[in-house]
């Protein structure tokens, strides 16, 4: 890139002004990517320190999230870019996010932490490969960027298919619980159908093929 601090080749987006002489308070405005926390969790006072960061060493401006992921501070000079790197690392025990040509920093959705979608633990995978992998995520060596996501479910909170190369989707494996006792009392009519909706039209009597096995779309029942 353009600018960047020691040992890096990622994390800082180089951003300059065209006129500068006309424009001097932004004849430097680089962007600076920091690996946000797995879902995003922040305490108050942490949020409070990077803020603080962020106004003694830059513009004060944030990106709270970019669509990487990343916490995004827009706008700095370049001689101010290794005195910001050096307190978010012994300060803040923080790191850089990637850019450029590697890995971008991982992302994933809340997981089992407050979703009860979630089919697996996506805060340890998220936190995991960005250990396993933090040579790549700051050393650019590939052709092109390249970004894993973890969707804790179908859902898919945080688009993994959609925003990633390589998304992890949490899926049900067991076997398909049918409630017997429930599918009896809409075939007995104590239960009414299509759940009440619309309940002063006649709907006739429950079909179970129609409302229930005809809607599965994997046709696993």
């Amino acid at each position: 890139g353009i600018v960047g601090v020691f040992g890096y080749g990622g994390g800082i987006i180089g951003r300059y002004c065209d006129q500068p002489q006309d424009f001097p308070g932004i004849a430097h405005f680089h962007t600076v990517r920091v690996n946000q926390p797995s879902s995003k969790y922040y305490t108050t006072e942490f949020l409070g320190k990077l803020c603080d960061l962020w106004e003694k060493h830059g513009s004060g401006l944030t990106n709270m999230h970019g669509s990487t992921g990343d916490i995004v501070f827009l706008g700095t000079h370049t001689d101010r870019l290794e005195p910001l790197f050096f307190d978010l690392t012994h300060e803040l025990n923080q790191d850089l996010g990637g850019s450029g040509s590697n890995l971008r920093t991982p992302e994933c959705c809340l997981g089992m932490s407050r979703c009860q979608f979630a089919c697996f633990d996506t805060q340890e995978c998220r936190h995991d490969m960005t250990n396993e992998y933090q040579d790549e995520l700051h050393r650019p060596a590939f052709p092109y960027k390249f970004k894993f996501k973890f969707d804790g479910c179908p859902n898919g909170c945080v688009a993994s298919i959609a925003r990633s190369d390589m998304s992890v989707i949490g899926t049900w494996r067991d076997n398909i619980r049918i409630d017997q006792a429930a599918v009896k009392a809409y075939v007995g009519g104590e239960l009414m159908p299509n759940a009440g909706a619309h309940p002063g039209k006649n709907w006739g009597k429950f079909d179970i093929q129609k409302e229930v096995i005809g809607l599965c779309p994997t046709e696993c029942m």
